[in-house]
């Protein structure tokens, strides 16, 4: 070829790039600012292993993973944990989300179809309202496909036990519970385009709160200097024990925890201990829970495990055993652990972090947003606090 055919090659091609450059922008300026990443197919991640995104794979749904960024004005960092329920089992891993009629179980999200863009989102995401202490942060959404709490390193073969809409659903069928690789991936892609930031709120909705959980302390590894902030929202752990030392249960997933798991191994770290233990490993992170008194959608999968994998509490009415055990929770860690907060209202709904309630919540005294503007700041009105009588435990009246 010419070097005049080259340079004209050359300009077709810078020609091309600005183009899908300019469509990328087009598309961040129409989506609130925000940047869908697709990561490369295999990265190194700052465990030193190698690591490839992607979602479970269930029969007839695209295996692929994105992520999202939106750059802020500010030297701060949200990473947000999305949430979609989880799977562990025949039982529950032949039902994923979907569109389907009413009765049909729905316990995980199975593909990148099921995922939020995060200019749809409400409370933390709207990034108009003044009162939001985070509109001009940085921040990383971090969708979910892997029915583990975004911290799976397996997969399981399951059976197929009669989906009464996927007739084609085959006998039996592989879910890749890659959560633990999706959020390297993620983290890789942080350590390699975002510079150090002052501030890091790692927080994370229902199944993402366990993901913020779990993972915060990665964050403090990239940016040792920083001041991270957790808010596990909707995720307080109620578990049975036999779920949590089961495969199937919770050992289907192969969990991969931080190091501080390491002394005490995976499959002794109880549902409720998340959170405590990793607090506890970094002292100088501040680290909180949400939760209504009586969440039906968390009530809902620890009644799934109770049935299954009992016994569970000695309550025999589901909601009240429930919050008998989320309450003795959160006493126990206000108690024990110093770095630790929880803010505890009223009702029955699930998660807060993506909705409307992020502004108006104020059943404990202050609304949610400004409680969480003061943990942010380190104000002292960053406090536990709880709707009038919400943290004595509920009786047991019966089933």
């Amino acid at each position: 070829m010419s070097r005049l055919g080259g340079l004209r090659s050359a300009m077709v091609g810078l020609w091309l790039l600005g183009g899908a450059i300019s469509a990328l922008a087009a598309e961040a300026a129409a989506r609130g600012g925000w940047t869908r990443v697709q990561p490369p197919a295999s990265v190194a991640g700052i465990d030193g292993a190698r690591h490839s995104a992607s979602c479970t794979g269930f029969p007839g749904t695209d295996p692929s993973y994105h992520f999202y960024t939106r750059k802020g004005k500010t030297r701060n960092l949200v990473v947000y944990f999305e949430g979609g329920g989880a799977c562990w089992d025949s039982g529950t891993c032949t039902f994923p989300d979907g569109k389907l009629p009413s009765g049909v179980p729905q316990y995980f999200s199975a593909s990148m179809a099921t995922s939020v863009h995060p200019a749809d989102l409400r409370g933390m995401f709207n990034l108009s309202r003044s009162s939001n202490p985070i509109k001009d942060w940085d921040m990383v959404y971090v969708p979910y496909c892997t029915a583990d709490l975004h911290a799976g390193t397996a997969t399981r073969t399951y059976e197929n036990v009669g989906h009464p809409i996927y007739n084609g659903l085959p006998s039996s069928f592989p879910i890749r519970h890659n959560g633990y690789s999706n959020t390297m991936v993620v983290l890789d892609w942080i350590r390699k385009n975002l510079r150090s930031p002052e501030r890091v709120l790692v927080a994370g909705s229902s199944a993402g709160g366990y993901g913020a959980s779990i993972h915060f302390p990665w964050l403090r590894q990239l940016f040792p200097a920083a001041q991270i902030s957790v808010i596990a929202d909707a995720s307080q752990g109620v578990t049975t024990p036999t779920w949590d030392q089961s495969t199937p249960g919770r050992g289907s997933w192969s969990l991969r925890l931080p190091a501080w798991s390491d002394p005490i191994g995976t499959v002794n770290v109880s549902g409720p201990e998340l959170l405590r233990l990793a607090a506890q490993s970094d002292p100088l992170a501040r680290v909180a829970q949400f939760s209504t008194v009586v969440d039906q959608v968390q009530a809902a999968y620890y009644g799934e495990m109770k049935q299954n994998y009992g016994p569970g509490g000695s309550c025999d009415n589901l909601a009240q055993d429930w919050n008998r055990q989320m309450v003795g929770t959160m006493v126990s860690h206000a108690s024990t652990v110093p770095n630790y907060w929880h803010y505890l209202a009223a009702g029955s709904y699930h998660t807060i972090l993506t909705s409307t309630d992020f502004f108006t919540e104020r059943s404990a005294g202050p609304t949610f947003n400004s409680w969480m503007a003061a943990m942010l700041d380190g104000l002292e009105a960053w406090r536990n606090i709880a709707c009038p009588d919400c943290l004595t435990a509920l009786p047991c009246t019966g089933p």
